[in-house]
């Protein structure tokens, strides 16, 4: 079975001694740290600008740069590394200040136990391991939010698009009603299961109960208009008169549904 990848641990020493860097490698071998070493505080600042570290751990009293002020920077530029200094007694007081300020981490002092700066410098990863998940955490949240913000824009978009559509529908519909209200042409407007939705005026007065007819099942109310032979156009009397009965279904060039019932005047009957 695959072993899951696990993240390069690295860990930066800082001390102008080069004893002192050899001691601590061959100290901290056996943890598996990607170990990086610099003899001074700016070779260290180097190396950290190329180099995504971790830890780091440094001497406070090394020529050029203290430890102290190079940790101070290294928390400026690099905020997210976990820094650990080794100092001497007499320099407690500059050690003291940098850790009330949040440059250092937690510090040894010289000469330091071996187990002691084992289990600062892994309670050190582990730390920085918790943060890292974090700034992952987050990352994918705000990602997240980002892509439902999005989302959410679009849904509106479409949302106003839509009503925006329903309106224009609504209007077109009201137009189309009212044209029909005014044609001397008798119209009956018909749902899909075939009851009476419409009724214009010449309509109701040809039919003298126009109103009453709404909601009606049209086959029942009027069924002169639907005898034998269904869809084709028929002549009926009414009043003495004659009527061409033609039936439109709806929705051939629209998203209309049912259908329109219209009386066309063809003369007296023979």
């Amino acid at each position: 079975m695959a072993t899951p990848d696990v993240p390069q641990r690295t860990l930066l020493l800082v001390d102008d001694e080069q004893n002192i860097l050899a001691a601590l490698r061959r100290l901290l071998r056996r943890d598996a740290y990607h170990i990086l070493t610099a003899t001074s505080g700016q070779e260290g600042l180097d190396l950290l600008a190329v180099h995504a570290v971790d830890v780091i751990v440094s001497d406070q009293r090394m020529p050029g740069m203290l430890g102290a002020d190079f940790l101070r920077k290294a928390r400026l530029l690099y905020p997210q590394t976990m820094r650990i200094m080794l100092s001497g007694y007499t320099e407690l007081q500059a050690v003291t200040d940098a850790v009330n300020e949040g440059a250092i981490f937690k510090f040894l002092t010289k000469p330091w136990d071996d187990q002691q700066l084992r289990d600062h410098i892994a309670e050190a990863f582990r730390l920085k391991g918790i943060d890292d998940d974090n700034a992952r955490l987050n990352e994918q949240l705000r990602e997240a939010n980002l892509a439902l913000a999005v989302a959410n824009d679009t849904m509106q978009a479409l949302l106003r698009q839509q009503q925006h559509q329903i309106s224009r529908d609504e209007v077109s519909l009201g137009i189309a009603r009212e044209v029909l209200q005014f044609l001397p042409l008798p119209v009956l407007g018909l749902d899909e299961d075939g009851m009476i939705a419409f009724v214009n005026a010449a309509a109701a007065q040809l039919f003298e109960r126009g109103a009453a007819l709404l909601g009606s099942e049209a086959a029942l109310a009027l069924p002169q208009l639907f005898e034998p032979c269904a869809g084709a156009q028929r002549l009926i009397v009414i009043d003495g008169k004659a009527y061409a009965v033609a039936l439109h279904a709806m929705g051939a060039r629209s998203r209309s549904r049912g259908s329109l019932v219209t009386l066309c005047l063809a003369g007296a009957p023979p």
